[in-house]
């Protein structure tokens, strides 16, 4: 009989692989994509004229006043939360759970498609007030938050490589 020296050290938990080069630049671009958007509501705070009369700056968005404070925190929580994904293609994230991760990355993914659609359809069936000035200016804010439209998409497809390679390692 032989004496046991303890118990058996645990199988290394297995890695999943890394992130497809294609989910990286998704990431990546998904963080690129809020920028145009935060520039743009930093430029209203900052006295620039983005199209908007300085009495609709006053009465709609008290700018200046707290308004400032709350369309740059937008900019910037908006930012933030587009970073996210970046978590999903990081090979620094293995600390973090995927059982965590994974459940918040699809919620997140379904909220985001969720609210590209509404947003599409209250832009498309509602007539809203928009208080510009005039095309040129409506122009301009139609370009600098178009690219959030591409946000719901890429996340889907991120976080999707992120299930399908935590998966196929578990």
């Amino acid at each position: 009989m032989t004496a046991s020296t303890g118990p058996l050290p645990a199988a290394p938990a297995s890695t999943p692989a890394p992130a497809p080069v294609w989910a990286r630049r998704a990431a990546h671009a998904i963080a690129l994509c809020a920028v145009p958007s935060g520039l743009w509501r930093i430029a209203m705070a900052s006295g620039i004229y983005v199209g908007y009369s300085d009495q609709v700056l006053r009465e709609v968005f008290d700018i200046p006043g707290w308004g400032i404070a709350y369309v740059v925190g937008l900019s910037v929580i908006a930012e933030v939360a587009a970073l996210f994904p970046l978590l999903l293609v990081s090979d620094r994230s293995r600390q973090l759970s995927p059982r965590v991760l994974a459940p918040l990355a699809w919620t997140a993914s379904t909220a985001l498609v969720l609210v590209a659609v509404w947003q599409l359809v209250v832009a498309f069936t509602v007539e809203s007030q928009t208080y510009m000035s005039g095309g040129a200016a409506q122009t301009v804010w139609a370009l600098m938050f178009a690219p959030l439209l591409a946000i719901p998409v890429l996340m889907t497809a991120v976080t999707w490589s992120y299930s399908k390679r935590h998966r196929a390692g578990a």
